[in-house]
């Protein structure tokens, strides 16, 4: 069935936390760390930066003890800085061990996530697994079954490509494939339940890197259960072409109700910032219209008419400018996300474009007269000249927020969030 961004799939609702997913709650924001988390002091710095970009969950490895170990320091640390951000552990070969090795770490985990590919083969694969839903059961923590692609139970793949062998009309490989990953899920699900684990503690997911497979991968996840579903394309690249493929996975499924929790995966540059996974997917959420994180900016591409570059960094700047201001504004000036500010290039469309935004400037395009027109809620107010159009229009946008979304006062770019702690990390 095909529901539509109006219409969402109908799934139970798990909390994690203070956060829940599914149910009818607001589609959640996820992301992951990769710092070693033995490095305790890093990977807390790290979750801060993700949940101060707007990540409502942050996933974090637990692959050795000296990570285990590490996580209750981790969650105190988050803690003394005032971030509540809930803490998800990645479970992986091990879980078994160290689950039951370290019960502070299990203990202070928000939801743990499995893949049923790696918690053991053969005889051990049901007892680990087992173990490991037996102490979400004990310290009541949900968790999210989370089959991949390049880690499918071999067991399972055969047996299904054993059974196509003898259908009149056998199955492309692909498809029993995709047939593996949604019975994996399924039946561990299945499995999880009569271990005890309720079923609204129950979250599901079946990632794989192609766009095609994903999409096809949910439809059939979506209509045989009613399980939250996490949504994300794994190993989804860099740059543009990381951004471009989980877009156009994810937009598709979303756009017919389907997925309650999604994350961007991206491989950052070396050295490059870990929060862009989250910001694009707050985009693409914003974008669609299902929720709303921050002000949007709207400016033209460009053309002949507009061989200065001013408007280019002008629109940069106050880009930069509105998501720097989010973790102060997004307590003091609620409904200041639904902000639309419009940088525009030339008299073409600049007019029309600046009154339909909030808050819009027309900049003066080649030839034109140097002046640059700004309208307020489609109303002219003032025309702005000279040197300093960016600081004024910045002080326009300021005095907006303060007067129309809060109390008064004009907040600064310094200003730091309410409730932070002097300490923390900035």
């Amino acid at each position: 069935m095909r529901y539509g961004v109006d219409e969402r799939r109908k799934s139970l609702c798990v909390r994690v936390g203070r956060v829940e997913i599914g149910g009818g709650a607001p589609i959640v924001v996820q992301s992951m760390t990769n710092t070693d988390t033995a490095d305790a002091e890093a990977t807390a710095r790290q979750v801060w930066a993700l949940a101060r970009a707007g990540s409502e969950l942050v996933r974090i490895t637990v692959n050795t003890a000296e990570a285990a170990r590490e996580v209750p320091r981790i969650r105190e640390r988050l803690d003394q800085w005032g971030c509540e951000v809930p803490l998800v552990g990645d479970f992986h070969f091990n879980g078994h061990k160290l689950l039951t090795q370290f019960p502070a770490c299990a203990e202070v985990l928000a939801k743990y996530r499995i893949n049923p590919g790696n918690v053991g083969h053969g005889s051990k694969r049901d007892s680990q697994f087992a173990v490991m839903i037996e102490t979400a059961c004990r310290y009541g923590k949900p968790v999210r079954i989370g089959v991949n692609w390049g880690s499918l139970d071999p067991q399972l793949l055969a047996r299904l490509m054993d059974e196509n062998a003898r259908r009149p009309q056998p199955l492309s490989a692909a498809a029993v494939t995709r047939e593996a990953l949604v019975t994996s899920a399924l039946e561990s699900a299945e499995q999880a339940v009569r271990l005890g684990l309720p079923r609204d503690r129950i979250v599901l997911s079946c990632k794989v890197s192609g766009v095609q497979d994903l999409i096809a991968v949910y439809r059939e996840l979506a209509r045989r259960c009613d399980y939250p579903l996490h949504l994300g394309l794994t190993e989804a690249g860099m740059g543009t072409k990381g951004i471009v493929a989980s877009s156009a996975a994810l937009a598709v499924l979303l756009q017919e109700g389907i997925g309650d929790t999604i994350r961007i995966s991206l491989t950052p540059e070396p050295g490059g910032d870990r929060t862009q996974e989250v910001v694009v997917a707050q985009e693409l959420l914003q974008t669609m219209g299902l929720r709303a994180f921050a002000p949007q900016v709207v400016a033209c591409p460009g053309c002949g008419r507009t061989t200065s570059t001013f408007f280019q960094s002008l629109a940069q700047s106050v880009q930069r400018y509105l998501r720097t201001q989010m973790p102060t504004w997004r307590s003091r000036y609620p409904g200041v996300e639904n902000l639309t500010v419009a940088v525009m290039g030339c008299v073409v469309n600049g007019p029309g474009e600046s009154k339909h935004a909030n808050i819009g400037i027309s900049l003066p395009g080649t030839g034109e007269v140097p002046v640059a027109p700004v309208y307020v809620d489609g109303v002219k107010t003032v025309t702005l000249k000279g040197e300093r159009i960016a600081e004024e229009f910045q002080a326009i946008i300021d005095q907006y927020v303060a007067t129309h979304y809060g109390a008064a006062g004009t907040p600064t770019a310094e200003a730091a969030p309410a409730g932070e702690p002097a300490g923390a990390p900035r």
